[in-house]
């Protein structure tokens, strides 16, 4: 049985992360790091980009192999932990190793969503789903081996969007279906949307929306047609599936570890059972806008999670603020920010400003006079003082009227609050 005084499962954001804060206390302490992927590591925003030949797959690593030999890190690729004994300490892995740990991290991340579709279970080849490298890679070897010329992509949020780049940037043809009323229903506002669907529509994409796949129809374990809702039919060769990922509780759900929609958090990153930390997308912590316990699985907040989780395994107290949803991506030419609450609901004592030109839609949410969303298209510089103001929780009745002038910078903004921003403590992202 290998021993460890710190046993990581993952080794994505929130995995490394936290070997950086460990090593910051730590220097010496073993750290174990389990895998089930084969891969050192790589940026799971960029696999669309991978898809659309954009970037090779040695430039998609945000830390080479040195980096687990310089903190004295047990690497295990490809291997996938299968079960977690919290009385005895140790994790048994998919090859029958067991590994023993002091303190454990677990940072499995999300799991596709796959809704119910009849004949989905008949399929072999040519469905999808597209949240790891793997994905990509099928992907790309299946269009190639098929010559695939169209496609289907089941959801227009995030995933689902970036699916769709990378096919369109292969020469692919997509048609979208969304049960929502809209695309990127949970991160932009009806008029947002609508900007981008129509940039979609000049790509040649197809936007098929309240409407969702009932049937999948195959022919010799190969995907040929989906049938919608509808009663709709869609000539289908490549199916991906992309509504969404839910937290991969697999190891802890015959545990004492206790989790909700995600594997539940204090604000040190410590489950309910004594030396287990959860970070990341599994986990499930306090949201800075509400204050309450949410899942929120974007990058920043994974890579802040995994930095508090590390310091706090290794014995330096520090406490887990929470942070907001942000997302920052370009689609179909238009980059795009938006953070915090954007869709507000009526007469709760919002404020919304907005402004549109021919490059830009920008809009602002506040409460009280203070930023609490905001969603920036085309024209996106200094979106990164909106995140500080919402982060600091500025009073902007001063400068309310500035917020959406060409001219909002850092001289608009108090002196004193300037000052913060120049010489306080920045936060790692």
């Amino acid at each position: 049985m290998t021993r460890s005084r710190y046993l990581i499962i993952g080794n994505s954001t929130a995995g490394v992360a936290a070997i950086e804060a460990i090593r910051q206390v730590d220097g010496k302490g073993a750290i174990t790091v389990v895998s089930d992927e084969d891969v050192v590591n790589y940026s799971r925003p960029l696999i669309s980009y991978y898809l659309g030949g954009r970037v090779s797959e040695e430039r998609m690593a945000f830390r080479d192999r040195r980096f687990y030999e310089r903190n004295g890190v047990t690497l295990i690729l490809g291997r996938k932990a299968e079960e977690l004994d919290v009385e005895g300490r140790k994790v048994v892995l998919s090859d029958g190793t067991s590994l023993h740990y002091g303190k454990l991290l677990i940072a499995t991340g999300g799991r596709p969503i796959i809704p119910p579709m009849d004949g989905l279970q008949k399929v072999r080849e040519g469905a999808f789903t597209f949240t790891r490298l793997s994905d990509a890679k099928g992907i790309l070897g299946y269009i190639r081996e098929n010559e695939v010329e169209e496609a289907v992509v089941l959801g227009a949020g995030l995933i689902g969007l970036k699916a769709t780049e990378g096919l369109v940037e292969r020469g692919v043809k997509v048609t979208i279906v969304e049960l929502a009323d809209r695309i990127l229903a949970n991160t932009l506002d009806r008029e947002a949307s609508a900007i981008l669907e129509r940039a979609l529509g000049d790509w040649g994409c197809k936007v098929i929306k309240e409407d969702t796949i009932s049937r999948v129809v195959s022919s010799r374990g190969k995907v040929r047609e989906v049938v919608l809702r509808s009663g709709r039919s869609l000539s289908a060769p490549l199916l991906v599936i992309a509504v969404g990922v839910r937290p991969n509780l697999e190891l802890v759900e015959d545990t004492p570890i206790s989790y909700d929609r995600g594997i539940t958090v204090d604000e040190h990153m410590r489950t309910s059972v004594e030396d287990v930390y959860a970070a990341g997308d599994v986990a499930q912590a306090k949201d800075f806008l509400s204050g309450w316990s949410s899942v929120i699985a974007v990058w920043p907040v994974a890579f802040r999670q995994g930095k508090v989780a590390g310091w706090n395994m290794a014995g330096r107290e520090v406490r887990y603020e929470g942070l907001f949803p942000m997302n920052s991506v370009e689609l179909a030419g238009i980059p795009t920010i938006s953070f915090g609450t954007t869709t507000p609901p009526e007469a709760d004592g919002y404020e919304i400003l907005t402004r549109r030109d021919e490059e830009s839609y920008r809009k602002i949410v506040l409460k009280e006079n203070r930023l609490v969303g905001a969603i920036f298209l085309g024209r996106i510089e200094r979106a990164g003082i909106f995140s500080g103001l919402i982060r600091d929780g500025i009073d902007v009745s001063s400068f309310k009227e500035e917020l959406l002038s060409d001219d909002f910078g850092l001289l608009v903004l108090p002196a004193e609050y300037r000052k913060h921003m120049v010489t306080g403590e920045g936060m790692e992202v």
